[in-house]
């Protein structure tokens, strides 16, 4: 394709369908895309990975009006669903991508790797292990793009709502390009350090989310087994200093048995996993971790993993309402 020759999407709103044709600009019409190191002026976003997440995350750049191009493994009835990520990186100045693992990064990377250049944002925000953040970043730097890390916390109604709180790591000068971008879909923008310092500090958060809903998951248990009512339990929490958001927003949907996903229990237990790596990597005992993990590990089993993962209480409100009743 020429240097003045462009490539034009019309996408139809309702369906995944794209027309596609090429039209020939003269260059002082043509637009500046890769002539230099990414500017900071994203106009043109692709987001890859319309989960939970990143389907709100697309929603509220177009509300932004931004000229937002996606793509994910299942095709979705998305506004310019394009055909690949290759085709993303093609009509994109910045990518976000919402990816569940390394694997899928991973690929999703190297698929862009023919369009990736100097003009180019890459932003991870999946939860993934440190090793395979650096090896991304790797190869979108060795196409002279801008790489961060930049997981997120806050699930899917902060992601509605454009609330969430991304943990960014990378060059400080990139992010400053980078934050009118992400301020779109967000309340706070923390820079706190190099890339891969993110993907810890998102794991280790996450392991005192998941320890918390296994715990309060216990002492619902117990407190249910003694003939008090969940809700009494709530109250007394709402005045104790280890209440938190956490248990304030789980501890309802759990005494109504909702575990519509928030974040899903296959997800948590993948970061259960390598928080346990992290540990290990250092011979650190994680014995909290190590149970929650296990007591993840059999609710997968038993077919929850699609379920939020304050699904956990459901292994013991059962056993917990039998022994009341006898």
């Amino acid at each position: 394709m020429g240097a003045g020759t462009w490539t034009v999407c019309d996408a139809f709103t309702g369906g995944a369908s794209n027309h596609r044709r090429s039209i020939h600009l003269p260059a002082f019409l043509a637009p500046a895309i890769g002539s230099g190191m990414f500017s900071g002026r994203v106009e043109k976003v692709g987001v890859i990975g319309l989960g939970i997440v990143g389907s709100r995350v697309a929603e509220n750049l177009r509300k932004a009006q931004k000229h937002v191009y996606v793509w994910s493994r299942t095709p979705k009835p998305e506004p310019n669903f394009m055909g690949s990520p290759a085709e993303i990186a093609a009509n994109a100045d910045a990518v976000q991508i919402f990816v569940t693992n390394g694997e899928a990064l991973i690929q999703v990377i190297e698929a862009m790797e023919p369009n990736l250049n100097r003009g180019h944002l890459i932003l991870n925000h999946a939860t993934i292990d440190v090793a395979t953040t650096r090896k991304a970043a790797q190869i979108v730097e060795a196409h002279g793009a801008s790489f961060l890390d930049c997981p997120f916390t806050g699930s899917r109604m902060a992601a509605e709502k454009g609330q969430l709180v991304y943990y960014a790591g990378g060059d400080a000068a990139v992010l400053d390009k980078a934050r009118p971008l992400l301020a779109v879909t967000s309340k706070h923008i923390l820079h706190v350090g190099g890339i891969g310092d993110a993907t810890v500090l998102k794991i280790t958060t996450n392991m005192i989310s998941g320890a918390t809903v296994q715990i309060l998951s216990e002492a619902l248990a117990v407190t249910e087994a003694h003939g008090i009512d969940g809700q009494k339990l709530l109250e007394a929490l709402g005045h104790n200093a280890c209440c938190s958001d956490l248990i304030r927003m789980k501890l309802p949907s759990i005494l109504n048995e909702n575990y519509e996903p928030h974040f899903s229990l296959k997800n948590m237990f993948k970061d259960a996993q390598i928080a346990l790596a992290l540990a290990n990597a250092k011979k650190i005992e994680t014995p909290a971790l190590s149970t929650t993990a296990s007591v993840m590990f059999k609710t997968l089993q038993q077919g929850h993993g699609e379920e939020d993962y304050s699904v956990l209480a459901a292994n013991y409100r059962k056993t917990g309402e039998a022994d009341h009743a006898s």
